[in-house]
Parts: C-alpha cells; sequence; structure tokens
C-alpha cells in the first residue's frame, strides 16, 4: 500500500469525497493514479473536508501493484495532479493499515485576519473580522470544549456513517500573530462542520456578542445548530493527521 500526505488549496474543489461530476480532491488523485499507474485504484483519505476548505497535511492511500520507487510517486503524481493539490511525502505500508481507523487524532486550524480592512495576499485563507477579537476571552471559551464532551450542538447536520456526536477534544486554544487571530483545535475526529461552528461562536464571544456563560447551555441542549453562524470554509485548514506510530518510522524511502 502506497501512503501520501497532501497538500491542497481546496477553493476550486467540491471537497475531499468523491462525487460524480464535480471536482474533488479524492477524484483527482485516484484520476492521476490511474495516469501513473495504468491502474484503476480507489483512494482512501483520512479526514473529509468540505467544499473550500483547504489541508496541509491530508492522508490518502491507495494499493497498487506497480514497482515504482516512492520518489517516482511523488514526482509522477505531481506531473498529473493539478496545480493547487500537491503530493509532499510517499511511504509504504502494509495492506492492513487504514489512513481513516488507524488515525487517533486530526488537528484543524482557523485563521481570521482581525483587521479593519482585508488582505488582498492572504484572501481565500483567512476571514475578515473587523471588530476588534478579545483573545483571552476567546481562551477561556476554550476551556470547556477539551475532554470528552457531546458536540451535537456544533453540527450543522449529521452523515449517514455517524453514529454517535460524542468526540475527544485534546486542544483548543485561539493564539494572536498581530492581525492574524489562529483557533487550534486538536481531537479524535470531528463533526460536520464543528470547527467552522465553534469559531463562529468564538468569533461572537470574543467580540462581546455572547456571554461566555452561554457556552455550557449550548452544549446541554445537544441540538443540531446551536453554536455559530458558521465561519466560511476559506479560512480552515487541516493541518495534520497523527497515528500512534509516526508514518515515517516504519517503511518510508529518502527522495
Amino acid at each position: 500500500m502506497i501512503v501520501l500526505v497532501v497538500e491542497y488549496n481546496g477553493a476550486h474543489y467540491h471537497g475531499s469525497q468523491w462525487q460524480a461530476n464535480l471536482p474533488t480532491i479524492q477524484g483527482e488523485i485516484e484520476s492521476a493514479v490511474g495516469k501513473l499507474t495504468g491502474e484503476s485504484s480507489r483512494v482512501a483519505l483520512a479526514s473529509r473536508t468540505d467544499a473550500g476548505v483547504h489541508a496541509r497535511g491530508q492522508v490518502a492511500s491507495f494499493r497498487t501493484k506497480s514497482a515504482f520507487g516512492l520518489g517516482t510517486f511523488v514526482n509522477g503524481l505531481n506531473y498529473y495532479l493539478p496545480w493547487d493539490i500537491a503530493v509532499k511525502v510517499a511511504y509504504r505500508k502494509g495492506d492492513s493499515f487504514n489512513v481513516r481507523r488507524d488515525a487517533c487524532s486530526r488537528w484543524y486550524s482557523y485563521a481570521m485576519l482581525n483587521s479593519s480592512t482585508r488582505s488582498p495576499l492572504r484572501d481565500g485563507f483567512v476571514y475578515l473580522v473587523k471588530g476588534a477579537l478579545d483573545v483571552e476571552i476567546m481562551n477561556r471559551g476554550c476551556q470547556p470544549l477539551i475532554g470528552k464532551h457531546d458536540f451535537a450542538s456544533f453540527t450543522s447536520g449529521m452523515g449517514d456513517e455517524i453514529t454517535s456526536t460524542v468526540r475527544n477534544v485534546y486542544q483548543a486554544e485561539v493564539v494572536r500573530r498581530g492581525e492574524l487571530v489562529m483557533f487550534n483545535m486538536v481531537a479524535n475526529a470531528f463533526l460536520p462542520h464543528q470547527v467552522r461552528n465553534t469559531v463562529g461562536w468564538l468569533i461572537r464571544l470574543g467580540l462581546g456578542k455572547v456571554n461566555l456563560s452561554q457556552i455550557n447551555d449550548i452544549m446541554k441542549l445537544r441540538k443540531h445548530g446551536m453554536a455559530g453562524p458558521m465561519a466560511p470554509a476559506g479560512g480552515l485548514c487541516l493541518r495534520q493527521v497523527n497515528y500512534p506510530t509516526p508514518l515515517g518510522e516504519e517503511t518510508s524511502e529518502n527522495l
């Protein structure tokens, strides 16, 4: 099995998961694999991203009979992939490895530009928030989110494969770097729109439009859509997928 770490600009795609007659990240990678190997291979992704969401550390896998070296997979797939998707590194793993089920956590970040004016150089990768954000109170609002909780109020809906809204959040924090305010969240898994709804609520908190005490009421309601409003997709990025054993510690090849 070949495992890839993939970076992409999701602005022109209808999400990561394959959809008929629509451009998706999975569809583009499968097309590139077919052109490189001559095989029809299904590509699996470690974390699903919505339309317009970006990734720096998406993990993908596929089975192949090809004997190409790992460097050839990286360079060959990048030759066939469009400009806004790139394979960063490739590994060989045993056929029992599952990029989704074997992952122990995912790290997402959300970028806010806290400025009175837009930034053409950051356009499409940040959400412009013009009012002054109180990062200290936003971090206080993050504390009740950490731990194992029912996050039903933070999802906009449920996919057919989701049987529980309980998730374990290991980290939730807001960091300011000048005009850039970053929200980072690490969890075992995420519900649809969970991060973007969380950011929407934190922005309202940081602008003084809601009270800190409301977070506990929202969580207790366990009703879809209670948090938010949902922040736009462009500020969200899948930064990293973590495994019990880092991908590069087993069988990898220097490129």
